[in-house]
């Protein structure tokens, strides 16, 4: 009897188990859940990703101011360019006593209404 009474129990609780393991992967399988977990992997995969690429071009960045280093000092020229002096005068004088345009272009007659000819 006892005997009876215990696989009946065990068989009740794995019936219970399996139901249960059973429910659970098909609410995991439902498309709700399937598009949540892909976008949820995608974006998991986006941040790999861009951590990677960061990470190259910091080391990239890196190495290139460690070659450019070297090649300063091959070259011999670590130092920092000197800038030429300053101008005492302009390049180009201003001077508004002379009209900007000779006489005989500021005196015509032309129109620049575009209706005129029509």
């Amino acid at each position: 009897m006892f005997r009876r009474t215990f696989w009946f129990s065990t068989g009740v609780a794995a019936g219970v188990w399996a139901t249960t393991k059973v429910n659970r992967k098909l609410k995991q399988l439902t498309p709700e859940n399937l598009a949540v977990s892909a976008a949820n992997k995608a974006l998991e995969t986006g941040h790999r990703i861009k951590d990677r690429a960061v990470g190259f071009a910091l080391d990239v960045r890196d190495n290139m101011a460690q070659r450019e280093a070297e090649l300063g000092e091959a070259l011999g020229i670590d130092t920092d360019p000197e800038l030429p002096a300053a101008r005492r005068y302009t390049a180009i004088e201003n001077n508004r006593s002379t009209p900007k345009y000779p006489e005989h272009i500021e005196n015509t007659t032309y129109s620049y209404n575009r209706n005129e000819d029509h």
